[in-house]
């Protein structure tokens, strides 16, 4: 049986995808890279955001054509579309055979193969992803308990829920041993591992037991939440050589009132003594956030607050995207989406303009430096990696072995990624 799956969203997405292959892999299925030449198509959706919903409605309109010419194909869509109840899905979308929400993977195998077998339980600990290149992503902790008001991800993905440390240490000693030097562990709020399980450990216990794993040489992580975030987890970081400086930590708004319209659970002067903290115990950290403009009520005085904090905090990167109504969410239900859409553009060019400026000063300070860099693939004739701090870095026409890591000459910055050339050439290829 042939299977082709597509994917959309965050890289808990991309590592849920990763693990349904896998147990296709297992149970002797071939993956496709056409839908036409499938058997079962699996759509993982994605809906934080109203431009990736609008994706798999796509690519839902292109599977109902299909599905007309070929009967017999099975189609599955998962992902953070699904939620608890499927009757508006199974009304607008007939065509789907079954609906499973994220890591839901027993209902679309039992679509193919009957009754599913034995996978090692809850998030088939006993199945693991091919490794596709040097990086991989390792989920630690999945659900949150935050609920954000314009944020679905609780309502799809469910509670905080840790897997226990020697499951992940299976894993992660497995991916190593067949090729992966870096892995990035996972959370929705990946601080929160832990604090579900008996024992209670934090991340920089998980921490400390994976940089014991023979042929690991990097471990990253993301998405952090500052109240989460410890001094005690962040003494790790800044300690076990292994463990990258390199923090994704969102603030999504600079104005006290608009961070509790969103029940961030935090005000701006926490936020901003916690950065203090990080950058006190590790003074080079790559620190990166997430803004969300034209929130409901968002005046233009909470937005120059916003601006403000991006210029005086002075991030090495800001994703930043326009609010757009969730359905399900707090937000949805109890505030109007009172601010035009082409305020939204405007304040979020102005946002982009202040990311861009700042990222170009902060990496022109590697020009002339050296940084050591995992090389992870090649693009066109380029090998690219990432410098410790989360830095794209592009390879000078130089060839490299994917995998190795390398000491680069930084000669070139723009906004979003440095260029150089190895320091010793002979020890790339």
């Amino acid at each position: 049986m042939k299977y082709y799956l597509w994917t959309v969203g965050c890289q808990m997405n991309k590592a849920d995808s990763e693990k349904l292959a896998a147990g296709f892999t297992r149970m002797g299925h071939r993956a496709t890279d056409r839908p036409e030449r499938a058997d079962i198509v699996v759509l993982n959706t994605c809906s934080v955001r109203q431009h990736a919903e609008e994706r798999a409605y796509s690519k839902l309109g292109r599977m109902r054509e299909l599905k007309r010419e070929r009967p017999d194909l099975k189609v599955a869509l998962m992902g953070c579309m699904v939620g608890l109840k499927t009757t508006d899905l199974e009304r607008r979308f007939p065509f789907v055979d079954v609906f499973a929400r994220p890591q839901q993977f027993a209902p679309i195998v039992e679509l193919v193969d009957g009754p599913a077998e034995d996978l090692g339980g809850e998030f088939w600990p006993t199945t693991y992803a091919i490794p596709e290149g040097p990086a991989a992503y390792v989920p630690v902790v999945h659900g949150c308990n935050k609920f954000c008001t314009y944020c679905i991800v609780p309502y799809r993905r469910g509670r905080e829920k840790s897997r226990p440390a020697a499951e992940i240490v299976r894993e992660v000693a497995y991916l190593a041993a067949n090729g992966v030097r870096e892995v990035t562990l996972l959370g929705q709020t990946v601080e929160a591992y832990g604090h579900d399980l008996p024992e209670q450990p934090d991340l920089g216990d998980l921490m400390h037991e994976l940089a014991a794993v023979q042929r690991l040489d990097r471990i990253r992580f993301l998405t952090s939440y500052p109240r989460d975030m410890t001094h005690r987890i962040l003494e790790a970081v800044a300690a076990i050589p292994k463990v990258m400086e390199c923090f994704s930590l969102p603030v999504q708004a600079g104005s006290d009132r608009v961070l509790e319209s969103m029940r961030r659970g935090y005000s701006k002067q926490e936020y901003v003594d916690k950065i203090a903290e990080v950058r006190a115990l590790m003074p080079s950290a790559g620190i990166t956030t997430d803004v969300i403009v034209g929130y409901p009520g968002e005046t233009e005085a909470d937005f120059e607050e916003t601006c403000a904090l991006l210029e005086d905090l002075r991030f090495d990167k800001v994703h930043v995207a326009a609010y757009s109504p969730r359905p399900g969410t707090i937000a949805f239900r109890t505030m109007p989406d009172d601010i035009t859409a082409a305020e939204k553009s405007r304040r979020l060019h102005r946002v982009e303009e202040i990311e861009g400026r700042i990222s170009l000063e902060l990496n022109s300070a590697y020009v002339g430096t050296t940084q050591q860099i995992l090389v992870e693939g090649v693009r066109g004739d380029q090998p690219f990696g990432r410098t410790r701090t989360g830095k794209l870095v592009h390879l000078d026409d130089q060839p490299a072995r994917t995998g190795a890591l390398v000491d680069v000459r930084i000669d070139h910055a723009g906004p979003f990624s440095l260029r150089g050339a190895p320091v010793d050439a002979l020890a790339v290829v």
